[in-house]
């Protein structure tokens, strides 16, 4: 049984914000950014908001056609990618006075590649109580058969050792050399698939 998978429009984005604030809540770099769980409840789906207009601004929202499971993409040219007011930017979006939400911002595009183009897995989210059916593997292998298609690497940012493992079981590899460990918080592992075939 295949998985229907559409791309996003305006008029999902509160479905989208809402999945990304389920799948993520009790994700390791969010408990990071906000620490105190009721704070994380009020909180966090502003931060998923933030996320969901940027990338339908600018990039792709793949979304399965029953609701469960959603992909940020972003295609990135080769070159710098500094946008100096962008973390910023997201701490007066999000939650000013919480200096780790700009702080990530920065420290992520610290270790961003910029050598090559590239499609950027912003983050995947899948519903809690759908997690382990295979959705995300759907998710990621509809962008990733274009990317071996038209000869494009991905680049992501895994949260989790879980996620970690999904990602290399689909050829992505760890840039060991660019390894995140959040001060006082988890570790983010950069990780990078060069098109197969």
């Amino acid at each position: 049984m295949g998985v229907g998978i559409r791309v996003a429009g305006e008029g999902d984005r509160e479905l989208v914000v809402r999945l990304l604030d389920d799948a993520f809540q009790d994700d390791p770099v969010s408990s990071w950014l906000f620490p105190e769980a009721d704070y994380r409840r009020r909180t966090h789906p502003r931060l998923m908001a933030v996320f969901t207009d940027m990338v339908l601004a600018e990039g792709r929202v793949d979304l399965t056609e029953d609701g469960s499971a959603c992909a940020l993409w972003l295609s990135v040219p080769a070159g710098e990618h500094t946008d100096d007011d962008g973390p910023a930017l997201l701490r007066e979006a999000v939650d000013p006075a919480n200096e780790r939400v700009e702080l990530i911002g920065r420290l992520t595009a610290g270790i961003h590649p910029a050598h090559r183009a590239h499609e950027y897995l912003w983050m995947i989210g899948v519903a809690p109580g759908r997690q382990g059916e295979g959705l995300g593997s759907a998710l990621l292998a509809h962008v990733l058969d274009r990317c071996d298609r038209d000869r494009v690497p991905a680049y992501l940012e895994a949260s989790s050792a879980r996620s970690r493992a999904l990602y290399t079981r689909l050829g992505f590899t760890t840039l060991t050399e660019r390894v995140l460990d959040l001060p006082g918080g988890p570790r983010m592992w950069p990780m990078w698939r060069e098109p197969r075939g």
